[in-house]
């Protein structure tokens, strides 16, 4: 039988710590293997052809019966590790906390810790009527966030 563990064990010697990192597995129950990359400058599909090849000899030697699919993490899959942030700095995400309260903003900075972003409200004005345009930042820890997405522009 086929393990998560048996997976992550090829693909890390594999990819060893260079810019294509792993983001995701999933295993059926009928042995359908799905796994995810990313990369600090995108993944190819020789990326993912390569390390397939790899996982396919290693498991093969074993005997395993299984198909195999690996692809890239996808453009609309929520971020899964705070090494994805950081090669989104500039661009928008749209965030869903643990206590289900949403924010969108541009993403500005992001570490192991946690993340934050610029975003635009209307408020009304000090004096007078009416509202104005005020721009704020706001932090988060990656512990405090549900998902995280980034926002594609069409």
């Amino acid at each position: 039988m086929v393990t998560k563990e048996k997976i992550e064990a090829i693909i890390r010697g594999h990819l060893l710590d260079g810019p294509v990192y792993l983001t995701g597995i999933k295993i059926s129950s009928d042995q359908d293997i799905h796994v995810y990359l990313d990369g600090d400058e995108g993944v190819t599909i020789k990326d993912c052809v390569m390390l397939s090849r790899a996982i396919e000899a290693e498991l093969e030697e074993q005997r395993a019966i299984f198909s195999l699919d690996v692809s890239s993490h996808g453009a609309t899959t929520p971020l899964a590790m705070p090494r994805q942030y950081k090669k989104h700095i500039g661009r928008t995400l749209e965030i869903r906390l643990n206590d289900t309260t949403k924010a969108e903003g541009e993403l500005l900075h992001a570490d192991d810790k946690g993340f934050g972003i610029r975003f635009e409200v209307r408020e009304n004005k000090p004096l007078g009527k009416g509202k104005v345009t005020v721009e704020k930042k706001q932090e988060f820890l990656y512990t405090e966030v549900k998902e995280v997405k980034v926002k594609l522009k069409y």
